[in-house]
């Protein structure tokens, strides 16, 4: 699950954080599926109430308040909750940058990174077909290893396609 929903850094707990802070639950809502929207607001409830028992007892209430606005998020998603984890994963490059292009408003450095990396893997990819093909002279394992890498190359163009023209959440473990 690369976009991070699950991480304490991740939109899901930041959008916890901000109700908390503001004691406003509508502002983590958008966050669940609508079905969820009762246990959210219960939670939320509840772990106001336990903010005047102290800094600790704080602490364990906002912990459990997250963990259970990403168990809901993520039954919404169809996929399954498996704790919290840590800030600061490594979530590659793309997620930062597509946050950066929201927040900003502009997806130029989004597209740019992604054209960006589309194109260095095409041109590997063929560029492998390219030299087995020179080899493939009637050596049937030359063949074999051309065909391969030639039928790989138009498998992955075309799962390319295919997630480029899929639903935003396609293969993320969202329920449909």
């Amino acid at each position: 699950m690369p976009p991070h929903c699950d991480s304490l850094d991740g939109p899901v707990v930041k959008a916890a954080m901000r109700a908390l802070e503001a004691q406003e639950v509508e502002l983590v809502l958008p966050f669940v599926p609508e079905g969820g929207e009762g246990e959210v607001r219960v939670a939320f409830e509840q772990v106001l109430a336990v903010e005047r028992l102290g800094p600790p007892a704080w602490a364990l209430a906002r912990e459990w308040f997250y963990e259970n606005v990403v168990r809901i998020h993520r039954a919404g998603e169809g996929a399954a909750y498996t704790g919290l984890r840590p800030a600061g994963l490594d979530h590659g490059p793309v997620v930062p940058v597509a946050e950066r292009s929201v927040e900003a408003e502009s997806s130029d450095e989004l597209v740019r990174l992604l054209t960006g990396l589309v194109e260095e893997e095409v041109r590997a990819r063929h560029g492998q077909v390219m030299r087995l093909k020179g080899r493939a002279d009637g050596d049937l394992r030359a063949n074999r290893e051309y065909v391969e890498a030639m039928l790989g190359l138009e498998v992955w163009a075309h799962s390319l396609y295919e997630a480029l023209h899929a639903s935003p959440h396609e293969g993320h473990g969202h329920a449909r």
